[in-house]
Parts: structure tokens; C-alpha cells; sequence
């Protein structure tokens, strides 16, 4: 069993290396705070762990076993935002619980964890009360002693900060009020987020002349074994350095996204579905300056991944769609137990999916696409184009997409309606999807006219999109209907429910001739040329 919270809080430093953590910071009277009551000291003890190359602190994740205090136990906390983590807390036991090995996977791989950091704290507690005696947030001044386990033992550093983490369903405006008030106490603001962090800078053998247990630099100033950030690409990258940025990226939210699937957080699915269609998607659009010997292979994984993401997805989007449909139609016009057949029917095509879709992400399939991503950054298969200028070979990839679009789209639009023109537009659909994925690859380089061009594939996109989503409800609905046939229930909603969709599909295809002219127009490639 887990339990999973978010974490806002703020930490501060004490500006005298020697002050001990025996007081807290009066706030009372400040911001609505009426009384900082006592809750005594506490001793916590805590062992971090990580991979011997500390993947799991280059991406500001923080994973400890820890005894004291009222949460003893396993914890592992992901970073949100600024001042914002997600805990994910388990009971205390010897080995890592599997939910939890299960959450950094990702990172870990095949690698194993090792005790990295062991952190003793002594704790002075105080909760900020309003004049209710509600909490509003919790101030705790910590003194810190640190030890580094690995690669080797270290000697112990020691220091004083103090916390501020609001209640569950804080104000974060408090953190603000409360800021000058506690660095006209002698503190300021921490300069890295975490306990961790400013142990693993502190205790790091020598680097550059830093030695172990020198403070950390100011503020903004990079410290300890943290990644540094990916920059940009500039002004005079080359088309490698763009389509490397843009798959880096890709790669990231899949790697990022991961614990969030498994927690089942909304719209994660989706949001790692899309990741690896874009990944793919720029593989493909981009074989002049990546070899596609290399990424055609990873392409059919990261679209065997894409399908394993989406196998529930697709059912759900539909069944919501429909359902919404039902709850447009008067009630007068509702015969028969049309909900509750839409709610059989859908969960006859659940496929187990939540389970289905862990075992993926525990397997060795997967674990080995992302190692061969790793490999891809490490040592890009570069061609000779990808050391030319950027927007002389990212100019003419999106062109060449938009060109098989229009080969494919034209074509058809006098076309009557049918199944046939149906098979068409939906793959013009993709095409124009990779068009515009096309081009979000190319607005480091064309800047706002790609970005223009994206927003016109978008549309041709989403006008496409509905369309064949129209045709996917209609076989679902037509579903529907026999099986209520056959149960002797009327088919008059279904029915009307079908010809709406119908109707739907017809308006989109009138619609899509006046767009693709407005897309087609000579003004929007030109935008494109130098």
C-alpha cells in the first residue's frame, strides 16, 4: 500500500553556519497567523538511495528509507514545479517496496540501487495556526548532519535550514507573505531543493578546486552532480543540433511521464502516446539528417509502444463521445436503456488494460527501447546533412510533408462520400499530422512561420480527425443497434444518434475543401522560403 500527497514547501538556510536549530522563527501575528504552536523535537533518520551514477538525482528525484517522526517509512518524492514535489509514501520495511521500484524504473533500469547519502536530523516543529486553530502550514528548523556512503564513506557535514510546507490545500501565497519575514530572521532561501542535493554538493570529492563540505555557490550557480539544463539550440545550429533538441525532448517525457502512468494521473496516457508519435514522427520526416537504418528500427518499437498506451484509450475517448451524443438528444427522444447498453458494451471491449499497460512498462521490451534511445543521444547516427545550416534542410522536410499531404488530400475532396474516401482522409489525417509535427521541429530554425504552419496542420488535423472519429462511432453505434435488436430493446436513439454522427461527418467534408484552400495558399509556403 502506498500513499501519495504533494509536497509545497520552501527551504531556507541559516546565514551563521554555526546557529543550532534549538529556535524557530516567531511568526505569529503575520498573514493570518495567530499562534506557532510547539510540537516538540524529533530525531529522523534517513538513508537515500540511487544508482551508482545517480540518475535518479540528476533528475531531481529524491528516493529515501527513513525512521522518526510520524511517517517512518519508504519515500520517494518527483519534482512538479518550483517548490512543488509529489511523495509517494510506503510503509517501513527492509527492502524497497514494488510499487515503488515500480515508480523509478525508468530511470533505474537493470541498474541497481545503492545507499548513496545517510542524513540525521534533529527537528524543532511548530505548526502555524489561524485564529481557528486551523493549520495552515507546518515551520520546522532542522540541524543536518550528513554522511556520503558512495561511492566510498565520507566525512560528515553539518548545517541548519528551515522549512516552511504548507497544510494540504495551502494558500501557496502564504510562502510569499511569510519570505521577508523569514529572511529578516537571518535566513535565505535555499540554493538547491532538497537535503539531498546540498549533501551531494557538499560531500562531492574535488571538482575544479571545490572541496568537500565547501558551501554551495550562489544561488543559480550549478552545484553537486544535478544535470545541467539543455539549452536552446542558437541562432547558427545546425539541422543535427535541431533534430537532436526535438527527440531529446521527446525522450524526456517519455522517461518523465512514466511514474505518472503508473499512478494513473490524468492525461498522462495520452501525453506519453503523443511523446512517442512525435519521437517517430521526426524520425521519419528527418531521414536526411538521422540514418533511418538506425531509426526505422526504433520507430516500429515506439509505435508498438504507442499502441500498448493506447489500447484503452481509444475505447474511452469513443464511449465519452457517444455519451456525450446521448446527453444532447431530449429526453423524450431516449428510448430504450441506451446508457446502460453503451456502458456494457464498453466495458466488453476493456481489455485488462491498467495491468496490461504495467507489465509493458516492467518489461524488458520496453526497458530495452529506452536504453536504445539513451544509445541514440549518446551517439547520434548523424548524415551529412545534419552539419549543414538548420533552416536550409528543416525548410525542405516540412515542404516534402506537406507535399505528401497534398498528394494524398487533393485528390479526393470532389470525391463522394463512402468507405473508400473514408480510408482516405483518415490517412491524410496522419499526414497532417506529421506535417505539423514537422514543423514544430523546424520553429527553432523558422521561427515564427513554422509555427504559423504548424497551427494550419493542426486544423487540417482536427477537422480530419473528427471526421474519422465520426466514422469509428457510426460502426460502434451500428454495434449497438443489433445488439439491442437482439435484446429486444428499441433502436429508435441509436438510430437518431447515427444519423447525427452522419450529419456530422457530411458538414466536415463540406468544410474541408474552403480549409485546405486556405491552407494551399502560396503566402503560407512562401512563409517557409527564405
Amino acid at each position: 500500500m502506498v500513499d501519495m500527497m504533494r509536497e509545497i514547501e520552501r527551504k531556507y538556510e541559516t546565514t551563521d553556519d554555526g546557529a543550532a536549530a534549538g529556535g524557530l522563527p516567531e511568526l505569529a501575528g503575520v498573514a493570518g497567523i495567530a499562534q506557532v504552536r510547539g510540537q516538540g523535537v524529533v530525531t529522523l533518520d534517513a538513508t537515500y538511495y540511487d544508482t551508482p551514477g545517480q540518475r535518479l538525482a540528476a533528475d531531481g528525484i529524491t528516493l529515501r528509507r527513513r525512521t522518526g517522526g510520524d511517517d517512518a517509512g519508504w519515500h520517494l518524492k518527483l519534482p512538479v514545479g518550483p517548490d512543488v514535489r509529489d511523495e509517494i509514501r510506503a510503509p517501513l520495511s527492509d527492502a524497497l517496496p514494488t510499487r515503488l521500484a515500480g515508480l523509478v524504473r525508468s530511470r533505474v533500469r537493470g541498474t541497481g540501487l545503492v545507499p548513496l547519502v545517510h542524513l540525521l536530523s534533529e527537528r524543532h516543529v511548530g505548526h502555524l495556526v489561524d485564529g481557528d486553530g486551523t493549520l495552515l502550514a507546518e515551520l520546522s528548523a532542522d540541524r543536518v548532519t550528513a554522511r556520503r556512503l558512495a561511492p566510498a564513506p565520507g566525512d560528515p557535514v553539518s548545517w541548519t535550514e528551515v522549512e516552511v510546507e504548507l497544510a494540504e490545500g495551502g494558500d501557496p501565497a502564504l510562502l510569499d507573505t511569510l519570505e521577508p519575514h523569514l529572511t529578516g530572521a537571518g535566513l535565505r532561501r535555499a540554493d538547491l531543493p532538497s537535503k539531498l542535493a546540498r549533501a551531494l554538493a557538499e560531500t562531492e570529492p574535488d571538482r575544479g578546486g571545490r572541496k568537500a563540505g565547501k558551501k554551495p555557490g550562489k544561488p543559480g550557480q550549478k552545484t553537486g552532480k544535478k544535470k545541467a539544463a539543455k539549452k536552446a539550440p542558437a541562432k547558427d545550429a545546425t539541422a543535427g543540433d535541431i533534430v537532436l533538441d526535438y527527440a531529446r525532448r521527446q525522450i524526456t517525457a517519455i522517461v518523465t511521464l512514466d511514474p505518472a502512468v503508473r499512478l494513473d494521473t490524468h492525461d498522462s496516457v495520452h501525453r506519453m502516446r503523443v511523446a512517442t508519435r512525435r519521437l517517430r514522427s521526426a524520425f521519419r520526416s528527418y531521414r536526411k539528417v538521422l540514418d533511418r537504418t538506425v531509426t526505422d528500427p526504433i520507430g516500429a518499437e515506439l509505435k508498438w509502444l504507442a499502441a500498448e498506451l493506447g489500447i484503452d484509450r481509444d475505447r474511452e475517448v469513443l464511449t465519452a463521445r457517444i455519451g456525450e451524443r446521448l446527453s444532447e438528444v431530449p429526453v423524450e427522444l431516449r428510448l430504450g436503456p441506451v446508457a446502460a447498453r453503451l456502458k456494457v458494451w464498453s466495458h466488453a471491449r476493456r481489455t485488462g488494460s491498467r495491468d496490461r499497460l504495467i507489465g509493458v512498462l516492467d518489461g524488458e521490451r520496453y526497458l530495452a527501447l529506452l536504453g536504445t534511445l539513451d544509445a541514440l543521444l549518446a551517439d547520434p547516427p548523424l548524415r551529412q546533412a545534419a552539419g549543414r545550416p538548420a533552416a536550409e534542410v528543416i525548410r525542405k522536410a516540412v515542404l516534402r510533408d506537406y507535399e505528401r499531404l497534398a498528394d494524398r488530400l487533393e485528390p479526393v475532396l470532389d470525391a463522394p462520400s463512402g468507405p473508400e474516401r473514408d480510408i482516405v482522409l483518415h490517412e491524410a489525417r496522419k499526414d497532417a499530422k506529421r506535417a505539423r509535427y514537422a514543423a514544430e521541429v523546424a520553429r527553432p530554425a523558422l521561427g515564427p512561420p513554422a509555427k504559423a504552419f504548424a497551427g494550419l496542420m493542426t486544423e487540417v488535423q482536427e477537422l480530419l480527425g473528427d471526421h474519422q472519429d465520426s466514422v469509428v462511432a457510426r460502426e460502434a453505434l451500428r454495434e449497438l443497434a443489433i445488439q439491442a435488436h437482439a435484446a429486444g430493446e428499441s433502436t429508435f436513439t441509436v438510430g437518431l444518434l447515427y444519423g447525427r454522427e452522419e450529419a456530422l461527418a457530411a458538414a466536415r467534408e463540406r468544410e474541408l475543401p474552403g480549409l485546405w484552400a486556405e491552407v494551399s495558399r502560396r503566402e503560407h509556403r512562401a512563409a517557409l522560403e527564405p
